[in-house]
C-alpha cells in the first residue's frame, strides 16, 4: 500500500474514482471546482498499485483545514482505506499546524466520519439535493 500526495492538481487517479463514485454512482454534476487548485489531493494505492481511494484538503484559514472529496472505489469500501486516509491527512494537518478540521459530510456517511473523530456541529443541508451536515474533529 502507498499514499500519494499531489498539491494544486488532481491528479487523474483521483479525478477517475471522484467521477465514478460521485457522479456516476451518486448523481452530482459539480464534482471538480476551484477549491481542487488550492488542495492537497491524496492517492491510496493498494498492494498492486491500483488507486483505491482518495481525498482533498485545502486551508479553511485561521486553524482550520477542511476536508472533502473522500471516496473509496465500490469494490474496496469496507476495506479500511478511508480510514488510512484520514488519518494520514490528519498527521499532516497537525504537523502543519492546524488545530482542527471540517467536513461536509454526506448525511448517510457521518458515521463513518463519526469513527474518525468529528462530531456534528450544524443542522442539516443539501447540496445538489442531497443531504449534509458539517462536522469537525478537533487535534
Amino acid at each position: 500500500m502507498e499514499i500519494k500526495i499531489f498539491n494544486g492538481r488532481v491528479p487523474k487517479e483521483s479525478a477517475e474514482i471522484r467521477k465514478t463514485v460521485f457522479v456516476d454512482e451518486q448523481g452530482f454534476s459539480d464534482e471538480f471546482d476551484d477549491f481542487d487548485e488550492k488542495s492537497t489531493h491524496m492517492v491510496l494505492y493498494d498492494d498492486g498499485g491500483k488507486a483505491v481511494a482518495t481525498l482533498r484538503f485545502y486551508d479553511e484559514g485561521g486553524e482550520s483545514v477542511h476536508v472533502g472529496r473522500v471516496a473509496v472505489r465500490k469494490e474496496n469500501r469496507g476495506s479500511g482505506y478511508g480510514k488510512i486516509l484520514m488519518n494520514e491527512a490528519f498527521e499532516i494537518a497537525q504537523a502543519e499546524g492546524y488545530k482542527k478540521m471540517t467536513v461536509g459530510a454526506q448525511e448517510d456517511k457521518a458515521g463513518f466520519y463519526s469513527s474518525c473523530g468529528f462530531k456534528p456541529t450544524g443542522e442539516r443541508y443539501l447540496e445538489q439535493d442531497y443531504p449534509h451536515v458539517s462536522m469537525v474533529k478537533e487535534f
